[in-house]
């Protein structure tokens, strides 16, 4: 039984191709039309049903399929009309006698008025609509990819989400590829089913005459009911599968079933409906008109508009009342001490002298983002995000206090590093944050801001215009993935603060289960652990993984015996970290960065001054001046590139230069050549002089 359900199709294509050249009687015909009918209104209603047109992938197939069969049909009962005398069966008898009703003029405008609505409203806008959507997904494609990109870089999405959302973005262009060539063979059908009507009449009327022996009366009695009815049941079907093409194309935007979707936004408009009803009673005044049907349908109107309004108004009233009440439950326990009871023991007052490594405050309207019994995500995205940091730096970052605050407006939230605020931004719950790509397609109404995490200028779009920013070119995230995307970049450029001593002796302790004798041998033996954390914290400031530890350990192992000072030790460890450092700044293959003129580091190398804190670089003001500005230009090709900026120098100056450009360009990555595998290609996009 299975294996005959899954050649389903297979077998049904080839009766189709057989109703071409094999006669049926009209007991066949009868069921083969009602099974056509039957399956184009079950195509239809799932169309109405589906809340995207992925659920319904296979349509433009079985648009093929279905409009072969009404051909085959077709071509099996006009066998049959010319053959038998208008004769192909009791449906298309039915059809053609209740449509005509004795008047053959009515009954041919009444189909041709059907066969013109099909092919000039249904057919010709599915067939637009398909056409522009299949052009602008397609052209929304690259957009659409950056967008998974940056939520898997940021820490907001696993792989394999990414890779389920890459094979729907792809499925979803496929699909309307097909379906903007599907909706052609949709317009055929009504071309050819006008075709065979005239070979039916014309042909009819022929045979009839010239064969038969019938008058001209009826020949036109008998091929008039045989062609309307033919032409009837192929068109009702045909007309179901258009309107079936026009749903599936149109459901770009919908959230929900084509019921769900309706209702919902209906209902929400109650004032609408009301409104309606009042215009219906003013045309009651107007003379002539039929009073009784627009009192009814007014009176309709208006009650179930205000109906509609006392619901709305009674779910506000009920979720405001919930929320004074979850408010007012804490101020409810009599048996908590007060504040100044609570604070008169001294051991309590020193809980207020902490803080917290990592805290995050919101305004109001922001909670249900954060509230998990609202169903808010954040903290899920957190966790995603802390666990994807420790695979990529090897560092697990702090527990992130959320709590609310009365002194940030609504939308605001803040983010504080060590008690003292570092970030601060602004979301709209209820809108998108639509990116600005370089060349956009078109514009976007919205709100001007900029956004939080990257400083990319970017608007808040109303969420109906989401689908229509992203065929524009814009990356459209949503305000959760804005606010956990700045919560993640600004614990990645402040990890180094967040790495304390407890931390630490974590890290050596975990690596002491793999490399026991070498962690005794570093720690506390050649290097204290507060150097050790010295040496993880540079390296960390400057974004390089501190995951292999024991590459570390050893390296330090090998300097602390030749007493080198902290800062060839650090260099010796980036050296030693090579594979990582490229791993983690190359692109296929390839590494993009600004040189430094042979002249000008040979000026840096000789203006190293040894102060009270160690060497620095002492550049002529002019030259240090200079430098910068042509950094400053440069970065802006990175940022074309969507590249991190590198500087590319020789091991002596590394450090010197980053601790020059840390002040100006706290986002630029200066690496040596000594860093970098000898299987990467280098391109220099730039040269800095003096």
């Amino acid at each position: 039984m299975k294996k005959i359900l899954s050649n389903a199709v297979t077998v049904f294509v080839l009766v189709i191709v057989l109703l071409l050249i094999i006669p049926l009687n009209p007991f066949l015909m009868d069921i083969l039309i009602i099974i056509n009918i039957a399956v184009s209104m079950v195509v239809l209603i799932i169309s109405m049903n589906i809340r995207e047109p992925l659920e319904l992938s296979t349509f433009p197939s079985l648009l093929l399929v279905t409009t072969l069969f009404r051909l085959g049909l077709n071509v099996s009962s006009t066998r049959n009309i010319l053959t038998n005398q208008g004769q192909s069966g009791q449906v298309i008898q039915a059809f053609g006698t209740f449509v005509l009703r004795g008047n053959v003029v009515v009954g041919f405008v009444i189909f041709f008025i059907i066969v013109l609505v099909q092919f000039i409203v249904i057919t010709k806008g599915a067939e637009r609509v398909a056409e522009v959507a299949a052009r602008f997904t397609l052209d929304a494609m690259p957009g659409k990819q950056m967008a998974i990109d940056a939520d898997l870089s940021a820490g907001l999405i696993n792989e394999e989400e990414a890779k389920m959302r890459r094979s729907k973005i792809q499925r979803e262009s496929d699909f309307y590829g097909a379906m903007d060539g599907a909706t052609k063979i949709v317009k055929g059908d009504s071309v050819m089913s006008i075709i065979i009507t005239f070979v039916n009449l014309i042909g009819g009327f022929i045979i009839g005459i010239v064969q038969a022996g019938m008058t001209l009366e009826d020949a036109l009695s008998v091929y008039s009911i045989a062609t309307v009815g033919d032409g009837l049941v192929s068109q009702i079907p045909a007309l179901l599968i258009s309107t079936a093409t026009g749903m599936i194309v149109t459901r770009s935007v919908s959230e929900g079933s084509l019921n769900e979707d309706v209702s919902g936004q209906f209902q929400s408009q109650p004032r609408a409906i009301m409104f309606t009803g009042g215009v219906l009673a003013v045309l009651i005044l107007i003379p002539g008109m039929p009073k009784l049907q627009l009192g009814v349908l007014s009176a309709a109107l208006l009650i179930t508009g205000y109906r509609l309004q006392n619901r709305m108004k009674e779910v506000a009233e009920a979720a405001a009342a919930q929320e004074l009440g979850m408010l007012a439950a804490p101020e409810a326990a009599s048996d908590e001490p007060s504040e100044e009871e609570y604070y008169r023991d001294i051991n309590n007052v020193y809980a207020l002298i902490g803080v917290e490594p990592i805290e995050m405050e919101f305004g109001y309207s922001l909670i249900p983002l954060v509230d998990e019994g609202s169903g808010g995500k954040m903290i899920n995205r957190i966790v995603i995000f802390r666990r994807q940091y420790a695979q990529e730096m090897g560092f697990v970052v702090p527990s992130v206090r959320l709590r609310d605050s009365s002194s940030l407006t609504t939308n605001q939230y803040v983010i504080k590093i060590k008690g003292e605020e570092v970030e601060r931004g602004e979301i709209l719950v209820d809108h998108y944050l639509a990116l600005e790509p370089d060349d956009p397609i078109g514009e976007i109404d919205g709100i001007e801001t900029i956004e939080p995490a990257y400083g990319i200028p970017s608007k808040w779009i109303l969420p109906e215009n989401k689908e229509m920013a992203e065929i524009y070119g814009y990356t459209v995230i949503d305000p959760l993935s804005v606010m956990v995307t700045h919560l993640s970049e600004t614990i990645r450029r402040h990890a180094h603060e967040l790495l304390n001593r407890e931390e630490v002796v974590k890290l050596a302790e975990s690596l002491k289960q793999r490399a026991g004798s070498l962690v005794e041998e570093v720690v506390p033996g050649m290097v204290p652990y507060g150097t050790l954390q010295k040496i993880l914290i540079s390296l960390l400031k400057e974004g390089i993984p501190i995951k292999d530890m024991e590459t570390i350990m050893e390296t330090i192992s090998d300097a602390a015996t030749s007493g080198i000072d902290m800062t060839t030790i650090i260099e010796n460890i980036r050296t030693a970290l090579k594979r990582t450092i490229t791993s983690k700044f190359c692109r296929d293959g390839q590494m993009r960065v600004l040189t430094l003129d042979a002249e000008l580091e040979k000026m840096m190398v000789s203006s190293l001054t040894k102060g009270d804190q160690g060497y620095y670089m002492a550049l002529p003001p002019d030259v240090m001046q200079s430098v910068v500005m042509q950094i400053g230009n440069a970065v802006k090709k990175f940022h074309d590139l969507s590249q991190e900026p590198i500087i590319l120098t020789s091991q002596v100056i590394r450090v010197y230069v980053y601790r020059m450009l840390e002040q100006f360009y706290p986002s630029i990555y200066v690496l040596s050549f000594h860093e970098i595998s000898n299987n990467v290609q280098i391109q220099a996009i730039g040269n800095i002089t003096k």
